[in-house]
């Protein structure tokens, strides 16, 4: 009964097998060996952008923070949501790798809409000299609250970047969840709805540890290679992290990971509200926000429920105060553990 986060599950049999095949003999190292190259063109065929520079990372936060700092001047900002996990989870890396662009807030909740970024956009650039320049756009995909923006939403939020000439840089650690929800193109998430660089997620969906950089514009690619290489992120054994992505994208294992967490997301979702728990956010991948009473979350916790409390503590007089918790289904994730936890809910 494990739902503390993606990040804690198993990788997937088949990443493993690839790591232990890629470990035969010798190969070029920084990224010069042929798995890697393989792995950049297969890249290109998924999202249909045969000119796409791509590049693989061990994490997440080098991902977001590399590319931000190669679409962004030490003197602009970027502008994100306030609970982007660029600003509540990455110990200003954003900030450090760009050499000290700040991050602007877009008010609202975790999904920025355009009328709000825009007004963020027309309120920065007034002061001249003395005050941050427009830089460019970071939106979650899924947000940090589980929510999925439309095909029509990214486009609306990208439509307001361009108008002020702005580049767009997508969050994708979860991106595979996302796209199998809206049943489109990896094409029609990034670069057709006007995103120019993409954090391709793994991690979070089964793999040791990788995250693949595509810029779908390859002007910026030799900037990038050595903001990688200079904040040590370049691996001189690239071909382990090669192997990883392979298997990833190999009879499409990445869809049907993300399908799996997805379903395990609904199932748990579906029994929650069964049981009268309050949702915070619509459960549309594979994270779900709710609330129960203090009491319910003590039983569970002493049957081996394993999760995060997203407020309040378990210690308290008042049973019946409702705490919410966050609950994250990974790819393994199975109905048995899942009804497991149901019925420990249900008492």
């Amino acid at each position: 009964m494990f739902f503390a986060s993606d990040n804690s599950g198993p990788i997937h049999p088949q990443v493993l097998a690839a790591l232990s095949a890629a470990n035969d003999g010798f190969a070029m190292g920084y990224g010069a060996d042929p798995l890697t190259l393989q792995v950049q063109e297969r890249i290109r065929d998924v999202f249909e952008a045969p000119d796409a520079a791509v590049y693989l990372v061990a994490t997440g936060t080098a991902a977001n923070a590399l590319a931000l700092a190669t679409l962004c001047q030490p003197f602009e900002t970027v502008f994100c949501s306030p609970v982007a996990h660029i600003h509540e989870d990455e110990c200003n890396a954003p900030e450090f790798f760009t050499g000290g662009a700040k991050l602007s807030l877009v008010p609202g909740g975790d999904k920025m809409t355009p009328e709000a970024l825009g007004a963020t956009i027309a309120k920065e650039n007034t002061r001249g000299v003395h005050g941050p320049q427009r830089g460019p756009v970071s939106i979650t995909q899924v947000t940090e609250r589980g929510s999925i923006y439309s095909l029509d939403e990214l486009q609306g939020l990208t439509s307001v970047a361009r108008d002020y000439d702005l580049p767009v840089h997508l969050d994708g650690a979860r991106f595979a969840n996302a796209l199998v929800r809206l049943e489109c193109s990896p094409a029609e998430m990034s670069w057709r709805a006007g995103v120019d660089a993409l954090s391709f997620g793994g991690t979070k969906n089964g793999l040791l540890g990788v995250e693949a950089v595509i810029f779908f514009d390859p002007d910026k690619a030799w900037e990038f290679e050595l903001r990688r290489k200079r904040g040590g992120h370049l691996f001189s054994k690239g071909r382990y992290l090669a192997a990883q992505m392979a298997a990833y994208l190999t009879d499409d294992l990445w869809l049907t990971s993300a399908r799996s967490a997805n379903a395990g997301c609904d199932r748990l979702a579906t029994g929650l509200r069964a049981a009268g728990a309050q949702f915070s956010h619509e459960p549309d991948a594979n994270m779900i926000f709710a609330a129960v009473p203090r009491a319910t979350h003590q039983r569970l916790h002493d049957a081996g429920a394993v999760y995060h409390l997203w407020d309040g503590s378990l210690d308290g007089e008042d049973s019946d105060e409702m705490l919410t918790a966050r609950l994250v289904c990974d790819w393994s994730i199975s109905n048995t553990q899942i009804d497991q936890f149901l019925d420990v809910l249900n008492g």
